[in-house]
């Protein structure tokens, strides 16, 4: 049964109409306690030691305050509706894999209007896109229609998958699972030269051009001889957290557990102390890489089974055509941690032009294979070396990230991994913790 058949649409709104507001918004202020606590977590406004290069930035970053309350009015009507209640399993699911549809449906539309306008040949893009973009203002009108309900679903399946590991109250989680999709803001990444460090991470308006980020990026490397980087970001730790919307239902859950994760850090000494220190961030961000890949993983298996990535089994190779056997694969991973260390190596011989000339032409080879890195500089490294759960990759020779990952192999279970290192204030304490 497709959720979007015409009886879904008066449910909707009967709904919306009938049941009380009110009847539970005692808990607005749970979230707004929550909100005040939680402020404290990854990529958030920057503190004042980020003040000399904000003199570039303070007329274009990001609104959290106004996107916050705005968010917080939006869940307090999801509370007061609970829609989950009202729908069978199936249903839920139904709900949540139609909007995912519409989703990809939406953004196929946006690239044939594109192409329209890029077209040569196109005599009349305006005529030519009439059809179109009426298809896409109701697309997206039903986009925003079901949103809150989908994001309620989707919080309640996650809540019951993260209360099963123990990691919560009473069959809840704690903080709850509270999160928006939105269009999130992208992040200045600044780096100094002569070494891989970040030392600000600014976020700014969602909607920036490709000019204006450009000249911000050469505009703070010219004044401060600094290494500069604006990119997009998927997912925000705030409160509600936000997350970025996509045809990926496999990423969108990822992404929704890793910033739950932060939430919970967060409310620890290691989130507290998020910015401490280069180790500290690390730690954060590979815990919150973990943990959302295994809730995430744990809700497919029980809402979404059909979704579960295929994974490569050993000797898979062997069925491969003689042809394809032959051919090397570009090992993204691999040839990014190479150039972390190489790049690692001669900055620390003070070879800092020869490095960023050898990172161009990285980039360009990444780029030949299908990689779009835009720029591939000390910046680059500085945000995604932070995000260490898996080998390789661009935390080159960086110890923090094999020791969070040991300390999960050493772990009986999730919750156990998680209480042990929320706790944790140093790397040192890990480091003994894990035995190195």
């Amino acid at each position: 049964m497709n959720f979007f058949q015409a009886g879904y649409y008066n449910f909707i709104v009967k709904v919306r109409i009938l049941l009380p507001r009110i009847k539970r918004l005692a808990q607005i202020g749970i979230i707004l306690s929550s909100l005040f606590i939680l402020l404290g977590s990854s990529n958030l406004p920057p503190s004042d030691k980020v003040e000399t290069f904000r003199a570039f930035t303070r007329n274009i970053e990001f609104d959290y305050v106004t996107w916050t309350l705005d968010a917080l009015y939006s869940k307090a009507e999801q509370v007061s509706l609970d829609i989950p209640r009202y729908l069978s399993a199936p249903d839920q699911k139904d709900l949540v894999i139609s909007y995912m549809n519409l989703v990809q449906l939406l953004a196929q539309i946006n690239y044939q209007i594109e192409t329209i306008y890029a077209d040569p040949n196109t005599t009349n893009a305006e005529v030519e896109t009439a059809a179109l973009k009426s298809e896409r203002n109701r697309v997206t009108d039903t986009i925003s229609l079901v949103s809150p309900l989908v994001e309620k679903v989707v919080q309640d399946q996650a809540s019951s998958i993260i209360a099963g590991y123990g990691l919560g109250l009473e069959g809840q989680p704690i903080p709850p699972v509270v999160y928006a999709v939105t269009s999130t803001p992208q992040a200045l990444i600044i780096s100094p030269r002569n070494v891989i460090r970040q030392d600000a991470d600014i976020s700014l308006r969602s909607d920036l051009t490709i000019e204006q980020i450009i000249a911000l990026e050469q505009e703070i490397e010219t004044s401060h001889q600094v290494s500069a980087l604006v990119i997009k970001t998927g997912g925000i730790g705030l409160y509600p957290s936000m997350i970025t919307r996509t045809t990926d239902l496999n990423w969108m859950l990822e992404t929704i557990c890793h910033e739950w994760t932060h939430n919970f850090l967060t409310l620890r000494p290691l989130g507290i102390n998020y910015d401490a220190s280069p180790e500290l961030r690390t730690m954060n961000e590979t815990t919150a890489n973990i943990a959302g890949k295994e809730i995430s993983q744990r809700i497919l298996e029980r809402y979404y089974p059909e979704f579960l990535l295929e994974k490569s089994l050993p000797g898979s190779q062997a069925d491969l055509p003689e042809e394809a056997e032959k051919t090397p694969v570009f090992d993204f991973r691999r040839e990014m941690h190479q150039t972390r260390i190489t790049v690692d190596e001669m900055l620390a011989n003070g070879i800092i032009t020869g490095a960023e000339e050898y990172m161009e032409k990285r980039r360009q080879l990444f780029w030949e294979n299908g990689y779009q890195i835009r720029r591939l500089n000390q910046a680059y490294f500085a945000f995604h070396g932070a995000y260490a759960d898996e080998p390789d990759g661009a935390a080159g020779m960086d110890p923090v990230g094999p020791a969070v990952q040991t300390l999960r192999q050493n772990s009986r279970n999730l919750a156990e991994f998680l209480n042990r290192i929320s706790w944790m204030t140093s790397f040192d304490q890990l480091r003994v913790t894990v035995g190195q």
